[in-house]
């Protein structure tokens, strides 16, 4: 796996990334070299913040959490990632390459709740206007949604935009694998 690893806001020190490399290693038995690892360290005050995201044959892991302790915080997040993808190894089959044995013995922790089938309560189907990425943020606050789904007329393509938490907005743009 190829990690890289930001710090935001502080630097990092020579002894977590040899401890994020470490950890993220553990990896290796679930991922070929092509997968991506991303962790980000943010610093605000005395909350530090680590993302960890992986990117693997198109399947994204992501864990976030934060604590006053940034080791404390990338441990939490990794334990996170290792739980979903033990979780949801039957759901994604070959695309994980650590055999069932290896998983039976890791999921001992996990409870038949978390390996239920997804159910799909409701479907809805709407017209998709082409407009701009702004008009679809006030359409977006104008029926009081948290994401919206539009033509964009710049590219051309279905987006999404949507409301983050700390207020601002976001746009998801899709791209082949």
């Amino acid at each position: 796996m190829n990690i890289t690893t930001t710090g935001r806001k502080v630097t990092l020190k020579n002894r977590f990334l040899e401890m994020v490399e470490k950890r993220m290693s553990k990896f290796d038995k679930y991922f070929d070299r092509d997968a991506e690892g991303h962790v980000t360290v943010t610093v605000e005050g005395s909350r530090q913040t680590v993302e960890i995201t992986v990117n693997y044959r198109g399947f994204i892991y992501r864990a976030e959490r934060t604590a006053h302790d940034m080791e404390q915080a990338f441990f939490e997040a990794a334990d996170i990632i290792d739980r979903q993808i033990v979780r949801n190894k039957g759901k994604l089959g070959s695309r994980i390459k650590r055999t069932d044995n290896q998983i039976a013995a890791a999921s001992d922790f996990t409870s038949a709740a978390e390996e239920q089938e997804f159910n799909i309560a409701r479907e809805k189907r709407f017209l998709v206007y082409p407009m701009t990425v702004d008009e679809a943020i006030l359409q977006m606050n104008m029926i009081g949604h948290t994401f919206f789904i539009f033509l964009n007329v710049e590219g051309e393509e279905i987006c999404v935009v949507y409301k983050r938490k700390d207020g601002d907005y976001g746009l998801i743009t899709p791209e082949l694998a």
